[in-house]
């Protein structure tokens, strides 16, 4: 596949890794010489320096032979431009385009991105997406990742299993006969800085991160078996009173009548632009650093201190500090990708990364095949694919069992009729099924071409 980025920030950079690594044909272009030359020593695309939205230098990157363009530079008039010259001028099939600004998202604009108009295929919005992750996080607070599939009738999350976990050391085979209605089924293990697929025989250790995939009425009661049986978070103390403070604030207030929510924001202006916005929620003006402030904004007796400000560095030493004085949990907003290991170390209860989160959304339009939904896990070392079976897919009409299936791939719920079903061993797949499945990075190819359209089917 032939794909151009424009921009070479976090997002860019994140996404050109991951194609590069597939081998696919991505140019990268950015304005800035120095982002370019870096990208250019460290992956193998081709860099370059010039303004994404020109048409001069999408030639340059190869647009003619492109079959996307992923438009991911800071400025959405940019990303927007960058979409209509590549429809425009040059037939680019796929558009995708990253917009933050809620003006040009607002329901009654919704015709503003169609062919007519502005030809944008999809429309990514971090602070949106990274939003209703975190709401996802406070709606489950035991659960370290939370992703919903299957028009949400199916939930993979990951949990932490701590020193009074009672299936610590149980045969992951045994936890069927422990549990035999539970809808539920481990996939993936992280330990000790490693992900893997387990086997039947593997149990889990102290400290390991366990991946399941569950039955939405059944996510609850899962998370209790590993010993997290956390209330749904209704007193919140935001630090930050950026897009993605203010969209959960609001959220909260919509969606959760009796949460108590206090806002904390350094800018005396944006603090009462904030506080004018917002109908329940009290905003505090000052420094997430500042003990003070936090007690004031009764941070010991809050059930999560979420920090999501611009900065790792203040979310995490928020955190530390609200931990220390006595909030049930905290929850940091993390853009480095060396800073997740340090987070648990600290104390710090669970993290959200915008770019992990924003790649995952695209990644869902650049996997080939029949793919619904994608989510990237430990900085791309899993995907957890929602792909549909067609009749040529080899997983069709065969027992489970009975499918040579790698070890880097596991099976982890099956869609059918709007009924989620757990797949045993006798389980067979159908046409038409929605599959959800986790797998290594190494097998993501292979996931793909299980359900690819073979040339037989026409």
């Amino acid at each position: 596949m032939k794909v151009v980025i424009c921009g070479a920030g976090q997002v860019g950079f994140g996404i050109a890794e991951r194609l590069a690594a597939e081998d696919n044909d991505v140019s990268i272009v950015d304005l800035s010489p120095k982002l370019i030359q870096q990208i250019s020593e460290i992956l193998d695309v081709r860099g370059i320096v010039g303004h994404g939205a020109q048409p001069d230098v999408l030639v340059q990157a190869g647009i003619e032979q492109a079959d996307m363009i992923i438009a991911a530079t800071l400025y959405d008039e940019i990303n927007m431009v960058a979409c209509q010259v590549a429809h425009s001028l040059f037939n680019v099939p796929t558009k995708i385009a990253r917009v933050r600004a809620r003006s040009y998202l607002a329901p009654h604009w919704q015709n503003l991105f169609s062919n007519e108009n502005l030809p944008i295929d999809v429309i990514i919005s971090p602070e949106i997406e990274v939003g209703e992750m975190v709401l996802r996080r406070l709606e489950l607070p035991g659960a370290s990742d939370t992703i919903s599939f299957a028009d949400g009738e199916a939930v993979v999350a990951g949990v932490t299993c701590e020193a009074d976990c009672p299936i610590v050391d149980t045969p992951l085979s045994q936890l069927t006969e422990l549990f035999p209605d539970l809808q539920s089924l481990i996939v993936g293990i992280y330990r000790d800085g490693q992900l893997f697929v387990p086997r039947s025989s593997d149990h889990l250790l102290v400290g390991d991160v366990a991946y399941f995939v569950a039955a939405r009425d059944q996510v609850r009661r899962t998370l209790g078996i590993f010993g997290h049986e956390e209330r749904e978070a209704s007193r919140v103390v935001v630090a930050g009173g950026g897009n993605i403070g203010v969209y959960v604030a609001r959220a909260l207030e919509e969606r959760q009548r009796g949460a108590k929510i206090k806002l904390i924001e350094e800018s005396r202006d944006r603090a009462i632009e904030i506080a004018d916005s917002l109908q329940r929620s009290v905003v505090l003006h000052g420094s997430a650093l500042d003990e003070e402030l936090l007690r004031e904004a009764d941070t010991p007796e809050a059930d999560t201190l979420l920090a999501v400000t611009n900065s790792d560095e203040v979310n995490i030493l928020s955190c530390v500090i609200g931990r220390q004085l006595g909030a049930e949990r905290t929850l940091a907003l993390i853009n480095n990708r060396a800073y997740p290991d340090l987070t648990r170390s600290l104390g710090i209860t669970a993290h959200v990364n915008p770019r992990q989160i924003t790649i995952s959304k695209i990644l869902q339009h650049v996997r080939r095949g029949r793919i619904r939904g994608v989510h990237s896990i430990q900085n791309g070392r899993a995907e957890i694919i929602e792909a549909e079976a067609l009749e040529t897919s080899p997983l069709v009409g065969t027992p489970l069992r009975d499918i040579a299936l790698s070890d880097d791939i596991r099976i982890g719920a099956i869609y059918r009729d709007g009924k989620l079903i757990i797949p045993r061993g006798g389980t067979q797949i159908n046409e038409h099924d929605r599959v959800i499945i986790f797998a290594m990075q190494s097998a993501v190819r292979k996931v793909e071409q299980m359900f690819r359209v073979s040339i037989e089917y026409f």
